[in-house]
């Protein structure tokens, strides 16, 4: 039977990095156990939407300034790892949805606090520049069709990549930086068309349908790009810092896989040798061999995310990091994705056929985390720009290092 859950509207806003995460930790069961449904849906349902909202989630990376609780980039991740912990998608949405704080950061203060008077707002989209944007008097005309836009069903803000042109060609920066510029441009959400298409393998329930937008007016000071701060300067205030926390989606499912795993091997005999399986050389060896993966690989992920911190924290910039630890960052986000997948495939494969029904949460774990490895962060791009940064060459995605031009 399915329990329906509300939001306490009551329930004060959390003003801590701890209340966050506690309040997190408390609705993983829940989200467990509504996980069918979300997939079902295709989407977060409303009051699941509210839920994560109750947590604080939404308003964690705005600080002090804004009356936000603040979180550091590495609390912020141990709070969508414990929302993963009970289903990714909502976990995956969370994660995008939490930005909204990081991007007013590249806008005039006066402007986000005109956007984003909830703290709490929700912004989704594609960064990519897939779209077109004319510029006229006081801004540009968009339009364009976006693919990925995870949240996009129940957010605020939609924010989209999209190349300039005035008088029908392309528009070049000022400064001769670039031939061809592209922004990032926010539309408020009923101005977007949602594309129903989301129809995966996992990740089922994130919503992540294409959409589009045309011929919709975006004012000049709606839109941004990563290279020119424009609010507070902090160490969330630099170009990749929207996708630091993307490695507690991955770490918290494939923690769930493995408490599960435990449980259940704990509970099991073999029939045929008539031993517990807990007794079983097999059993122990693959138990022991994913728990040491994930413990190093959630370790070399939270010391690099640490070492970046601490060294923007001190008033450094990304350049004051030496080439090695600039390329942790990226590496660690697709290590982890590769290692969880790893995980998850090892351990769907331990427990055999009690993995393959689709009842099992085994079954949803795989296909989420297969799902999930597609996404960028987990592809060779990452691997050839951190390589390319260590050995002084060109990175073929250099905003996962930081670097816009």
């Amino acid at each position: 039977m399915t329990m329906t859950h509300t939001a306490d509207t009551r329930q004060e806003p959390p003003r801590s990095a701890a209340e966050v995460l506690a309040r997190a930790h408390a609705l993983a069961p829940v989200l467990r156990e509504r996980a069918e449904e979300i997939e079902q849906s295709r989407r977060l349902p409303a009051d699941v939407v509210d839920l994560l909202r109750g947590t604080g989630v939404f308003r964690m990376s705005f600080g002090p300034d804004r009356g936000g609780p603040g979180l550091t980039s590495m609390e912020q991740t141990e709070v969508i790892e414990a929302l993963a912990h009970g289903d990714a998608s909502a976990a995956w949405c969370a994660m995008i949805g939490s930005n909204t704080g990081i991007f007013a950061n590249f806008l005039d203060p006066r402007v986000a606090r005109e956007m984003f008077p909830s703290l709490d707002t929700i912004t989704a989209g594609l960064l990519q520049p897939s779209g077109r944007a004319d510029r006229v008097p006081g801004g540009y005309r968009l339009t364009g069709r976006w693919s990925f836009g995870s949240g996009i069903t129940h957010c605020d803000w939609v924010m989209s990549g999209a190349f300039v042109f005035q008088d029908g060609e392309p528009y070049a920066s000022p400064d001769g930086s670039n031939p061809h510029e592209s922004r990032q441009f926010m539309v408020p959400s009923e101005q977007v068309e949602i594309i129903d298409n989301w129809d995966t393998l996992g990740l089922r329930g994130s919503g992540s349908c294409d959409y589009k937008i045309t011929d919709v007016f975006v004012p000049d000071e709606h839109s941004l790009t990563f290279d020119v701060v424009r609010g507070t300067v902090s160490p969330l205030a630099t170009p990749e810092a929207f996708m630091r926390s993307i490695t507690g989606v991955p770490l918290g499912l494939a923690r769930a896989a493995l408490d599960h795993a435990r449980e259940v091997v704990g509970s099991r005999v073999d029939r045929m040798l008539g031993a517990d399986w807990r007794d079983l050389y097999r059993v122990q060896t693959i138990i022991a061999e994913c728990e040491a993966d994930f413990n190093a690989t959630r370790s070399g992920a939270y010391a690099a995310m640490t070492r970046e911190w601490t060294v923007l924290a001190d008033g450094g910039t990304l350049d004051d990091l030496t080439a090695t630890e600039r390329a942790a960052v990226p590496m660690a986000w697709l290590h982890t994705y590769r290692t969880a997948r790893s995980i998850v495939n090892r351990l769907f494969d331990l427990l055999q056929t009690w993995s393959i029904n689709t009842s099992s949460p085994m079954n949803r774990w795989l296909r989420d985390i297969t799902t999930m490895c597609q996404h960028l962060v987990a592809q060779d791009r990452i691997v050839q720009s951190a390589g390319a940064h260590l050995v002084g060459g060109r990175p073929e995605f250099g905003i996962c290092l930081g670097i816009t031009g």
